[in-house]
């Protein structure tokens, strides 16, 4: 099992990064949680990772934080939950605001992530309110310059969250404020969701 690499990262793209340890290139799926802190193309990363392997394919995930992997492989425990609903937890809400929102049992705004109904928000807070206590409180910290169209990147990886492609431009543009990156449209588009 793959549990952690650390290298070069060569290319990144929501959902999917490259990360190169000697000579071999990883590709990886992160959440945007983690495309917010990654560092520029060319730079060194350290990334926590999740291997897992079905009947017809391997994926691997990457997570800058053990607290992210650990919450992407706790809601995955929830019946009904797979691995793309769980990265759109990560992409959602920041690891601190996932605990408040199941310690507090706010099925209403766990609704409002891509792919979660009510029946499965409701399963979230039964099967995970014992362990949000546990979540440790992450923080994000934003890169520092954005990319050429940032509006044009914020729409693709929300859409490729699971918004529609005329709902993820509303949201992008309702978020978008002149000089932002891309990745801050997504967070405060993603977070104007959540309200």
């Amino acid at each position: 099992m793959i549990g952690r690499l650390k290298g070069i990262l060569i290319h990144k793209q929501p959902p999917w990064l490259v990360v190169d340890v000697h000579g071999v290139g990883y590709e990886l799926e992160a959440p945007m949680s983690t495309f917010y802190d990654l560092p520029e193309v060319g730079r060194e990363v350290s990334l926590f990772t999740h291997y897992a392997q079905k009947e017809d394919s391997v994926s691997l995930y990457g997570f800058l934080t053990e607290a992210e992997r650990r919450l992407f492989r706790d809601v995955q425990k929830v019946s009904g939950i797979g691995a793309k609903i769980a990265l759109a937890v990560l992409s959602g809400t920041s690891v601190g605001q996932f605990a408040l929102l199941v310690q507090t049992g706010d099925v209403a705004a766990l609704t409002k992530i891509p792919g979660i109904g009510k029946k499965t928000a409701e399963r979230i807070v039964v099967e995970l309110r014992d362990r949000a206590a546990d979540f440790a409180v992450a923080g994000v910290v934003l890169p520092a310059q954005g990319p050429a169209d940032p509006l044009s990147e914020a729409v693709v990886a929300l859409q490729q969250l699971g918004y529609k492609p005329v709902e993820a431009q509303k949201m992008a543009k309702a978020a978008a404020a002149e000089g932002d990156p891309a990745e801050t449209i997504i967070k405060k588009a993603l977070q104007s969701a959540l309200r």
